[in-house]
């Protein structure tokens, strides 16, 4: 499906079933960039410069809820039989101020069905502008947090660490990083990443 986009360009890359899946919203998808220059291209290519035998596939999809990660998850399971999910889904939710409690059981869902068939899980939690208030922001960001304790997954609380406040560093929306802000969300998700890499590689990646 279109939505499915592989970055791994090289023969030399190992066997199909070595897929890191990043599964998110527009923050992941490359909105306003091209995509070569998005973290999830970034991500291939460190990938690849540090040795490890994995093939980045982006599935995710600008304007995605967590309502509508879930209902399309278990075809891309199927399709994409990945080892590892990078799971950045819910400031579509947040910013409709939809009710946190079904966010919440969204997630836990997709976490549940990913953990299930073996996948391991890194959690990308994400922030919601200071005007949606401060009890639904603070109960929103510490969202994050409950699921990666109650599932037991790895967690980056914040994607957008960094650079969601710095000059420069966002497009005019105020949403979404540039180009130049990618570079950081890259470095922000490889410290989170490398343990689950490193892993899958020694369980026979």
């Amino acid at each position: 499906m279109a939505w499915l986009i592989a970055l791994a360009t090289s023969a030399a890359l190992a066997s199909q079933s070595n897929v890191i899946l990043v599964y998110g919203d527009s923050l992941s998808a490359g909105y306003g960039i091209r995509v070569e220059q998005g973290w999830v291209s970034l991500l291939q290519q460190k990938i690849l410069q540090e040795g490890y035998g994995f093939r980045v596939v982006n599935a995710s999809v600008s304007g995605e809820t967590t309502a509508g990660g879930l209902s399309r998850l278990p075809h891309v399971l199927s399709v994409q039989q990945p080892r590892i999910v990078l799971l950045e889904l819910g400031a579509n939710d947040g910013l409709r101020g939809l009710p946190l409690t079904q966010t919440h059981a969204n997630l836990d869902q997709m976490i549940r069905q990913l953990q299930t068939h073996g996948v391991a899980v890194l959690l990308l939690g994400v922030r919601l502008p200071p005007n949606y208030g401060e009890r639904y922001t603070h109960e929103f960001a510490a969202m994050y947090d409950q699921l990666a304790a109650e599932r037991k997954t790895a967690l980056l609380p914040f994607l957008l660490e960094r650079v969601a406040l710095t000059p420069g560093l966002m497009q005019e929306d105020g949403l979404h990083p540039n180009a130049q802000g990618q570079p950081l969300l890259l470095e922000n998700v490889w410290p989170r990443l490398l343990p689950l890499l490193r892993a899958a590689a020694s369980a026979g990646a």
